[in-house]
Protein backbone atom coordinates (compact mmCIF):
# COMPACT_ATOMS: atom_id res chain seq x y z
CA UNK A 1 0.00 0.00 0.00
CA UNK A 2 2.87 2.40 0.82
CA UNK A 3 4.48 1.67 -2.55
CA UNK A 4 1.28 2.60 -4.38
CA UNK A 5 1.03 5.91 -2.46
CA UNK A 6 4.63 6.76 -3.31
CA UNK A 7 4.00 6.02 -6.99
CA UNK A 8 0.88 8.23 -6.91
CA UNK A 9 2.85 11.04 -5.26
CA UNK A 10 5.54 10.77 -7.93
CA UNK A 11 2.94 10.86 -10.70
CA UNK A 12 1.27 13.92 -9.20
CA UNK A 13 4.63 15.66 -8.80
CA UNK A 14 5.52 14.86 -12.42
CA UNK A 15 2.19 16.27 -13.63
CA UNK A 16 2.74 19.44 -11.60
CA UNK A 17 6.23 19.90 -13.03
CA UNK A 18 5.01 19.41 -16.60
CA UNK A 19 2.11 21.80 -16.04
CA UNK A 20 4.45 24.42 -14.60
CA UNK A 21 6.84 24.11 -17.54
CA UNK A 22 3.92 24.44 -19.97
CA UNK A 23 2.57 27.54 -18.25
CA UNK A 24 6.02 29.09 -18.09
CA UNK A 25 6.47 28.59 -21.83
CA UNK A 26 3.17 30.28 -22.57
CA UNK A 27 3.85 33.12 -20.16
CA UNK A 28 7.25 33.74 -21.72
CA UNK A 29 5.52 34.46 -25.02
CA UNK A 30 7.34 31.95 -27.17
CA UNK A 31 5.40 30.54 -30.05
CA UNK A 32 5.43 26.77 -29.77
CA UNK A 33 4.07 26.14 -33.21
CA UNK A 34 4.59 27.05 -36.79
CA UNK A 35 1.73 28.63 -38.63
CA UNK A 36 0.93 27.61 -42.16
CA UNK A 37 2.03 29.93 -44.94
CA UNK A 38 -0.76 32.41 -45.48
CA UNK A 39 -1.76 34.36 -48.56
CA UNK A 40 -0.22 37.41 -46.86
CA UNK A 41 3.11 35.69 -46.12
CA UNK A 42 3.35 34.22 -49.63
CA UNK A 43 2.63 37.65 -51.14
CA UNK A 44 5.34 39.13 -48.89
CA UNK A 45 7.80 36.55 -50.19
CA UNK A 46 6.76 37.20 -53.77
CA UNK A 47 7.37 40.94 -53.35
CA UNK A 48 10.78 40.29 -51.82
CA UNK A 49 11.84 37.86 -54.55
CA UNK A 50 11.26 40.57 -57.18
CA UNK A 51 14.38 42.27 -55.81
CA UNK A 52 16.77 39.30 -56.03
CA UNK A 53 20.05 40.62 -57.41
CA UNK A 54 19.50 44.20 -56.21
CA UNK A 55 22.88 45.48 -54.97
CA UNK A 56 23.76 45.87 -51.30
CA UNK A 57 24.69 49.24 -49.83
CA UNK A 58 25.15 49.64 -46.09
CA UNK A 59 22.90 52.42 -44.82
CA UNK A 60 20.61 52.42 -47.86
CA UNK A 61 17.84 54.97 -47.53
CA UNK A 62 14.42 53.78 -46.37
CA UNK A 63 12.14 53.35 -49.37
CA UNK A 64 14.96 53.14 -51.90
CA UNK A 65 14.81 50.16 -54.23
CA UNK A 66 18.06 50.81 -56.15
CA UNK A 67 20.11 49.36 -53.28
CA UNK A 68 19.31 47.72 -49.94
CA UNK A 69 21.01 46.78 -46.74
CA UNK A 70 19.46 43.93 -44.77
CA UNK A 71 17.11 46.01 -42.62
CA UNK A 72 16.06 48.48 -45.32
CA UNK A 73 15.15 45.49 -47.50
CA UNK A 74 13.02 43.90 -44.79
CA UNK A 75 11.47 47.25 -43.91
CA UNK A 76 10.59 47.93 -47.57
CA UNK A 77 9.07 44.51 -48.23
CA UNK A 78 6.90 44.63 -45.11
CA UNK A 79 5.83 48.20 -45.91
CA UNK A 80 4.34 46.86 -49.17
CA UNK A 81 2.00 44.83 -46.93
CA UNK A 82 1.21 47.94 -44.84
CA UNK A 83 3.34 46.77 -41.93
CA UNK A 84 5.66 49.40 -40.50
CA UNK A 85 8.97 48.19 -39.08
CA UNK A 86 11.83 50.13 -37.50
CA UNK A 87 14.87 50.90 -39.67
CA UNK A 88 17.60 48.78 -38.03
CA UNK A 89 17.90 45.04 -37.54
CA UNK A 90 18.35 45.41 -33.78
CA UNK A 91 15.19 47.54 -33.52
CA UNK A 92 13.25 45.13 -35.76
CA UNK A 93 14.20 42.34 -33.33
CA UNK A 94 11.93 43.95 -30.72
CA UNK A 95 8.77 43.81 -32.83
CA UNK A 96 6.23 40.99 -32.90
CA UNK A 97 6.19 37.69 -31.05
CA UNK A 98 9.30 35.63 -30.37
CA UNK A 99 9.26 32.30 -32.19
CA UNK A 100 11.62 29.36 -31.77
CA UNK A 101 13.80 28.28 -34.67
CA UNK A 102 12.05 24.89 -34.83
CA UNK A 103 8.70 26.59 -35.50
CA UNK A 104 9.59 29.19 -38.12
CA UNK A 105 6.90 30.06 -40.64
CA UNK A 106 7.11 31.85 -43.99
CA UNK A 107 7.42 35.57 -43.37
CA UNK A 108 9.02 35.36 -39.92
CA UNK A 109 11.95 37.68 -39.30
CA UNK A 110 15.19 35.86 -38.53
CA UNK A 111 18.06 37.64 -36.76
CA UNK A 112 21.79 37.00 -36.70
CA UNK A 113 24.92 38.39 -35.11
CA UNK A 114 27.46 39.69 -37.59
CA UNK A 115 30.93 40.50 -36.40
CA UNK A 116 29.99 41.69 -32.92
CA UNK A 117 27.92 40.04 -30.25
CA UNK A 118 24.66 41.88 -30.88
CA UNK A 119 22.11 41.55 -33.66
CA UNK A 120 23.56 42.86 -36.90
CA UNK A 121 21.58 41.12 -39.64
CA UNK A 122 17.93 40.37 -40.44
CA UNK A 123 16.34 38.07 -43.02
CA UNK A 124 12.85 36.89 -43.97
CA UNK A 125 12.18 33.18 -43.51
CA UNK A 126 11.21 31.80 -46.93
CA UNK A 127 10.28 28.25 -45.85
CA UNK A 128 12.11 24.96 -46.32
CA UNK A 129 15.16 26.16 -44.41
CA UNK A 130 15.72 29.16 -46.71
CA UNK A 131 16.03 32.88 -45.93
CA UNK A 132 15.50 35.88 -48.21
CA UNK A 133 17.77 38.79 -47.38
CA UNK A 134 20.25 41.43 -48.55
CA UNK A 135 23.89 40.42 -48.11
CA UNK A 136 27.02 42.50 -48.62
CA UNK A 137 28.46 39.87 -50.97
CA UNK A 138 25.43 39.09 -53.16
CA UNK A 139 22.83 41.79 -52.66
CA UNK A 140 19.30 40.45 -52.31
CA UNK A 141 19.50 36.66 -52.39
CA UNK A 142 18.16 33.43 -50.96
CA UNK A 143 20.43 31.50 -48.60
CA UNK A 144 20.30 28.27 -46.62
CA UNK A 145 19.49 29.00 -42.97
CA UNK A 146 21.17 25.72 -42.00
CA UNK A 147 24.50 26.52 -43.65
CA UNK A 148 27.36 26.62 -41.18
CA UNK A 149 27.67 30.43 -41.33
CA UNK A 150 24.01 31.30 -40.77
CA UNK A 151 23.45 28.49 -38.31
CA UNK A 152 26.34 29.51 -36.04
CA UNK A 153 25.33 33.22 -36.15
CA UNK A 154 21.59 32.68 -35.55
CA UNK A 155 20.24 34.69 -32.60
CA UNK A 156 16.42 34.73 -32.61
CA UNK A 157 13.27 35.07 -34.71
CA UNK A 158 10.11 37.17 -34.49
CA UNK A 159 6.67 36.78 -36.03
CA UNK A 160 5.02 40.01 -37.13
CA UNK A 161 2.43 38.70 -39.64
Amino acid sequence: MVGIRNKMKLKIMAICVLATVGWFGMAAGHSGQASAATEESLELLSIGKEFIGTPYLYGSASGSTDTFDCSSFVQYVFKQQNISLPRTASAQATVGEKVTKAYLSVGDLVFFKSGGSGIGHVAIYAGNGKILHATSSQGVTISNLNSSYWSKNYVTARRVL
